[in-house]
């Protein structure tokens, strides 16, 4: 997208307020707690982590008592997610590396929400090497981003385009890049998740 003047629209959604009202702009009536009752079924008591957690706006749907933990390169994404949630869960401004994970325990659910097409493929791999490492026996990843897919909507494939991530990739790649650290994985392709034409990717990830 080209600039107007030097400003990068896209660099808009830096900012926490305009970041949530974008998001808030484009979700359907119903898309949290499609995501939260389909693919993530997350239960009370559940020790869940965050990577890439933005401003932490899943944490609103999931239930309490979910012990959640949000990681978050942008400090304020953080800040914002502390200012609204600090009292049901914990924020950390950092990447999540294997290197990092020794001091973080394990977790039943590791998710990682509109994460991987920001990201090239040697860091979103540490992604899932970081969850294969995290997650107990029996726990699951659940990451969802944007894709390309043959035959989608012409508005949905412009808008990919357009997206500040610059690694939007077919649901095959993304599969590929979970399979080198799980064995069980799978890909589901939405594409009605949002209020506007768009194609996600949901990769669902499990330790035996």
């Amino acid at each position: 997208m080209k600039a107007f003047g030097r400003v990068d629209p896209r660099r808009l959604l830096a900012c926490p307020g305009i970041y949530c009202k974008f998001r808030g702009f484009v979700q359907s009536r119903n898309s949290a707690t499609r995501l939260l009752d389909d693919f993530l079924k997350i239960r009370p008591g559940q020790r869940v982590l965050d990577i890439g957690c933005g401003t932490a706006d899943i944490l609103a749907q999931l239930p309490v008592g979910t012990d959640y933990h949000g990681y978050d390169i942008e400090p304020a994404y953080i800040a914002s997610a502390r200012a609204r949630y600090g009292q049901r869960g914990s924020f950390d401004v950092s990447a999540v590396s294997p290197e990092a994970a020794d001091g973080l325990g394990k977790f039943d659910v590791v998710i990682s929400l509109g994460v991987l097409h920001h990201l090239p493929d040697p860091i979103a791999s540490t992604v899932f090497a970081s969850a294969a490492k995290l997650l107990q026996p029996g726990g699951r990843l659940v990451t969802l981003d944007g894709a390309y897919v043959k035959g989608q909507n012409p508005v949905a494939r412009v808008l990919l385009a357009l997206d500040r991530g610059r690694y939007v990739r077919t649901p095959e790649a993304y599969l590929a890049l979970a399979r080198q650290y799980f064995h069980d994985a799978n890909a589901t392709i939405l594409h009605d998740l949002i209020a506007i034409p768009y194609t996600h990717c949901i990769i669902e990830a499990r330790v035996p």
